[in-house]
């Protein structure tokens, strides 16, 4: 597998070297083939050079970029199926939000007893920095509305688990990571959808109980599935005997739904009442959810261990579906946004770790930190702009924004990691 690598990495680099040519003779029909053909190789090579396999995701996510741009058409329709599809974009959403919750735990919530300052000061900064300096941003580039809103709306979601990764990697203090991502994704229901209403209500209509209604849907009940089977798998008999009559209540209360009582409700209820009883429904089939998984990783345990690559499956998809539906947005102001998403990301960087100094944090939670609060999550942004119908305005900043941290973070880890090192060895 290592050889085959190695193969594919030395083909990636003369599919480089042919792709330059190719620009400079502007041989045009060549470049789309040989852009794909350079990311892929390029990123399942990278495989086999130790230095740079922690780059490898972000490899994937600028191949899915690469694919979006140059095969828009391939990704937006198949026959009559839309692969924008509000429903396809929210259960992709809500697999990668459950793939990221199996590695979530409640122990990462005890954090809170010990690290209770850098907890506040990090949550704070997470949810006041990086939707200001968004909305700051919006002012100076001047971008239309929605797209303006979708830079807020990135900078107003809670750190994702990319940000826990770039920590470990950075060797700060990982515990702090754990436990700044599962408090921000909390009250992310509640925050982001105040702060877009603040700071993004003059760009476009934001229905905050509605907005707070999909933020539960994508992030909390996927999160809270997993949380559950972590909770099933470590409880004492007499618990798992209460999870398991909640199953079959959550299991017997569906199938009602399913056999004509939703319909029944959809002609004699009123519209908040039907969003009540949709979040209903979501939230008691996490339950169900949380206790399939938790058979089928008795009967098979590798799916547990795949759950993470099936997680990063299902970003590499919507980042092209996102990829290509803004590809004209791209095309027009795609600099303009990625010089937006480079200052974006500098600055929580730079906040985060600063205002954590002054505030009397060691430097490993400094550290932390920034990379919380400069890290966002993408998958996040991208569903509720999906939700909105708005992917190729609202979601463009996470399509572009996303690859930029991925890429920011991984240096900015790499290089505190390697500097601790030199350190200690002095």
């Amino acid at each position: 597998m290592a050889k085959f690598q190695r193969y594919l990495l030395s083909l990636g680099i003369i599919s480089l070297i042919i792709l330059g040519v190719a620009v400079i003779a502007r041989w045009d029909r060549m470049f789309a083939p040989l852009a794909v053909i350079t990311a892929v190789t390029l990123a399942i090579g990278m495989r086999s050079v130790r230095s740079l396999k922690s780059y490898q995701y972000t490899a994937w996510i600028l191949v899915a970029i690469v694919c979006g741009m140059f095969y828009p058409s391939a990704f937006l329709q198949w026959g009559n199926f839309d692969l924008r599809n509000k429903w396809l974009i929210l259960i992709v959403v809500q697999v990668v939000m459950f793939g990221m919750g199996t590695q979530m735990s409640f122990k990462d919530f005890y954090g809170i007893k010990t690290m209770g300052k850098g907890v506040l000061v990090g949550v704070i900064c997470q949810f006041t920095i990086m939707p200001i300096v968004g909305y700051m941003l919006t002012r100076i580039f001047e971008f239309e509305p929605e797209i303006a809103a979708g830079v807020i709306l990135i900078g107003s979601c809670s750190s994702g688990l990319a940000s826990n990764v770039m920590v470990f990697i950075a060797k700060a203090n990982l515990t702090l990571s754990v436990t700044l991502t599962a408090v921000a994704t909390l009250l992310a229901p509640i925050m982001t959808p105040l702060m877009m209403k603040l700071l993004a209500g003059t760009y476009v209509e934001i229905d905050f109980l509605s907005m707070c209604v999909q933020i539960v849907k994508i992030v909390i009940v996927p999160i809270g599935a997993a949380l559950l089977y972590d909770v099933y798998s470590q409880s004492s008999r007499k618990a798992r005997r209460r999870i398991d009559i909640y199953s079959y209540i959550s299991v017997s209360w569906l199938l009602i739904m399913l056999l004509g009582f939703w319909k029944f409700l959809e002609i004699n209820s009123s519209e908040t009442i039907m969003q009540v009883m949709a979040l209903l429904n979501f939230l008691l089939g996490a339950v169900v959810v949380g206790k399939l998984y938790y058979h089928l990783v008795n009967f098979n345990s590798k799916v547990h261990g795949f759950m993470p690559i099936l997680s990063m499956f299902g970003i590499v998809y919507f980042t092209t579906v996102t990829t290509a539906a803004s590809r004209d947005n791209i095309m027009t102001i795609g600099a303009f946004i990625l010089l937006a998403s480079m200052m974006h990301n500098a600055l929580g960087y730079t906040f985060g770790y600063w205002i954590s100094r002054i505030l009397g944090l060691d430097k490993n939670s400094c550290r932390t930190v920034a990379l919380e609060v400069g890290l966002q999550n993408g998958g996040m942004a991208s569903g509720l702009a999906g939700s909105m119908g708005k992917l190729a305005t609202v979601g463009l900043a996470a399509a572009v924004f996303s690859p930029w941290m991925n890429i920011s973070g991984s240096i900015l880890a790499n290089y505190w990691r390697k500097r601790k090192e030199v350190l200690q060895k002095v």
